[in-house]
């Protein structure tokens, strides 16, 4: 690069600050519309449910996705209780849990307390080909 040639421009810097504060203004629009969208199929199927609607050659999908976590304390407490040491690193091995739920060798009940679910809303708009 020539030292004439700089890529930082009052051009640039300019188009960069419209963009940004246009960005921003289109997130929150787009944020007043996911918010809609989920108060609409919170209304019609539930708040965890998923859902779809067709409107002229839209499309628009609520997925829902869970998410399940071992709380670390409870866990190693309850793992510890059951001396099942082995299930245990210095946090629980969710890997080990799920084979030894699988196996037989540890009931669902015996974690109950340990597991936080989390759900997460992911809204989807395609144009349909019509």
């Amino acid at each position: 690069m020539r030292i004439n040639e700089n890529p930082v421009t009052r051009e640039k810097l300019a188009h960069y600050a419209d963009l940004m504060v246009r960005k921003k203004e289109i997130e929150t629009e787009l944020d007043e519309l996911k918010k809609d969208f989920n108060d609409y199929f919170d209304s019609s199927v539930g708040k965890q449910g998923k859902g779809e609607i067709i409107i002229g050659e839209y499309k628009l999908q609520r997925q829902i996705r869970k998410t399940e976590k071992y709380s670390q304390e409870a866990t190693v407490s309850r793992l510890e209780e059951l001396n099942l040491h082995e299930l245990i690193q210095k946090k629980p091995d969710e890997g080990k849990i799920k084979s030894a739920l699988n196996l037989g060798l540890l009931k669902k009940e015996d974690l109950d307390g340990c597991v936080s679910t989390i759900y997460s809303h992911a809204i989807s708009v395609k144009q349909t080909i019509s």
